[in-house]
C-alpha cells in the first residue's frame, strides 16, 4: 500500500544499513502480538517465542502485526492472520495495509477501501489511494486529489489538496500548488501554504522547510528559525539536524544540546543515540560518549541489545559497549521480545539474549 504522507525530513536520514531479510520482522505496537516469520524454501511460516513453529511455510510475503493482525500473501492475495498464526481473514485483496485504528486499506481491482477485522468491507472499495487512519481520519485519492475520510467512508474533508499527509495531534500537512500547510479535521487551514516541504507534529512542533528546515507551533509560529539542511523530529526532548555537513542535536528552543560534530546521528532512544564518527558510539544526552566510537555497524538498542559490527561480523552489545553476543553472524537484525533474527551462511535462523539459538538457520 502506498502511504501518502508528506516529504518528512526524516525521509531524507539514512538509517544504518542492516540488510533487508527477506521476511518482514514481525514488530508492533506495544501490547501487539508478536510472531517471527522463518523461511523455509521460498516460502514464510511463523514461529512463537520459544521458536515452535505456529504456522507452516506456506506465505509468499508478509507484513508487521500492527492491532493484533499481520498480512501474508498466498496465491497472489492478501489476508491477515492471528496471533496464533491461523487465517482471520482469508486471502483475497490484490494489496493490503496494515491495520490502524481497528480498519486496515484494502485494495479490489483497481480502487482502495477498508476492511476490519473479521474480514468485512467496512468501506467499500472506490478511492484510487488509501491511507492509514489517524486520529479518527485517513487519507485518501480521488481523482487526482487528495482528501480525508472517516471510518463510515463519509468524505470529512473533500478532495482538493496535491498531497496529503496524517493527522497528528489534531493537524495533517497539507499540499496546495507547490505549498505545504497544516489543515485541522474540518478541512480548515490553520497554517497557512508557505512551506516547501512539512513533517508531522510531535509534542507540539512540526518540521518545515523553508529554503531550509526548521520547527513551527501549532499556531503556526515559527519556534525554530529554518537554519538546518536537514531536521527530524523531537524525540526524549532533543532532535538530530544538520548544520553544514555535520549532525548535531537541539532542544525545544533550538539551541545546541550537543554541537554538530558527527558524519552521522540517529535520535535519541532510552537515553542514549547512536552516532558516527569515524565510527559508530553512542552518547548521552550531554553528548559525552557512553560506549566509545568502535564499531563499523550499529543499530539503536533494542530489548537493551544494540546490533554491532566489527570487521564483516555482527553482534550484540549492551548499554556498557560489551558485547554481550560476539561478533558471528554475517547479518543481525534488531531484537524484538527477547528474539532477533541473524544470518548464517545463507540461512537465517533467530538467537536470544544469551547468543542461543531458538531457531536453527535454514535457507
Amino acid at each position: 500500500m502506498h502511504k501518502p504522507i508528506a516529504v518528512l525530513a526524516a525521509l531524507c536520514f539514512a538509517t544504518v544499513g542492516l540488510a533487508a531479510s527477506p521476511a518482514k520482522p514481525q514488530g508492533g505496537a506495544a501490547g501487539d502480538p508478536v510472531l517471527y516469520p522463518v523461511v523455509v524454501g521460498d516460502r514464510i511460516g511463523f514461529i512463537d517465542r520459544t521458536g515452535a513453529l505456529v504456522a507452516n511455510p506456506q506465505f509468499d510475503d508478509n507484513g508487521p502485526f500492527a492491532g493484533g493482525l499481520a498480512r501474508v500473501k498466498l496465491a497472489r492475495r492478501w489476508g491477515y492472520v492471528d496471533a496464533a498464526g491461523k487465517l482471520a481473514v482469508n486471502p483475497q485483496f490484490d494489496e493490503a495495509g496494515d491495520f490502524s485504528e481497528g480498519l486496515a486499506a484494502a485494495k479490489l481491482g483497481d480502487t482502495w477501501g477498508y476492511v476490519d477485522k473479521a474480514g468485512k468491507l467496512a468501506v467499500n472499495p472506490q478511492f484510487e489511494r488509501a491511507g492509514d487512519f489517524h486520529e479518527g481520519l485517513a487519507a485518501v485519492r480521488v481523482g487526482d486529489r487528495w482528501g480525508f475520510v472517516d471510518k463510515s467512508g463519509k468524505l470529512a474533508v473533500n478532495p482538493q489538496f496535491e498531497r496529503a499527509g496524517d493527522f497528528h495531534e489534531g493537524l495533517a500537512a497539507v499540499r496546495t500548488g507547490d505549498r505545504w500547510g497544516f489543515v485541522d479535521k474540518s478541512g480548515k487551514y490553520v497554517i497557512n501554504p508557505q512551506f516547501e516541504e512539512a513533517g508531522e507534529f510531535h509534542g507540539g512542533l512540526a518540521t518545515v522547510k523553508s529554503n531550509r528546515w526548521g520547527y513551527v507551533d501549532r499556531s503556526g509560529k515559527l519556534a525554530i528559525n529554518p537554519q538546518f539542511e536537514r531536521a527530524l523530529d523531537f524525540d526524549e526532548g532533543l532532535a538530530v539536524v544538520l548544520s553544514g555537513d555535520r549532525w548535531g542535536f537541539v532542544d525545544r528552543s533550538g539551541k545546541f544540546v550537543i554541537n554538530p560534530q558527527f558524519e552521522e546521528a540517529h535520535p535519541f532512544r532510552g537515553g542514549l543515540a547512536l552516532v558516527k564518527l569515524g565510527k559508530w558510539g553512542y552518547v548521552d544526552r550531554s553528548g559525552k560518549y557512553t560506549i566509545n566510537p568502535q564499531f563499523d555497524r550499529a543499530g539503536d538498542f533494542h530489548d537493551g541489545l544494540a546490533v554491532a559490527a566489527t570487521g564483516d561480523r555482527y553482534g550484540y552489545v549492551d548499554a556498557g559497549g560489551k558485547f554481550a553476543v560476539n561478533p558471528q553472524f554475517d547479518e543481525a537484525f534488531d531484537f524484538l521480545r527477547g528474539l532477533a533474527r541473524v544470518k548464517l551462511q545463507r540461512a537465517f535462523g533467530y538467537v536470544g539474549k544469551d547468543g542461543k539459538y531458538v531457531y536453527n538457520p535454514t535457507k
